[in-house]
């Protein structure tokens, strides 16, 4: 089990928050889309119950431009 591993939808959206992001859109299926004005980074977060998996959080946080140190230091 990696450092990023165990976050669900909530915690990980209320740490996107943090960041700057804001919910854009709804996208295909349980997907939303983020923006932050700031950086004008886009991300798409699955809505999905449970922990999200280790790989899908890294290319969240690489979509917002976010190091993984960063995000589990918010």
């Amino acid at each position: 089990m990696g450092r990023l591993a165990g976050f669900r939808y909530r915690e990980i959206t209320k740490y996107l928050k943090r960041f700057g992001f804001v919910f854009d859109r709804q996208a295909s299926g349980s997907h939303e889309v983020w923006f932050n004005a700031t950086t004008n980074r886009y991300t798409t977060i699955p809505n999905h119950p449970g922990d999200m998996p280790e790989g899908t959080l890294r290319a969240i946080l690489k979509q917002a431009g976010i190091e993984p140190e960063e995000f589990i230091k918010k």
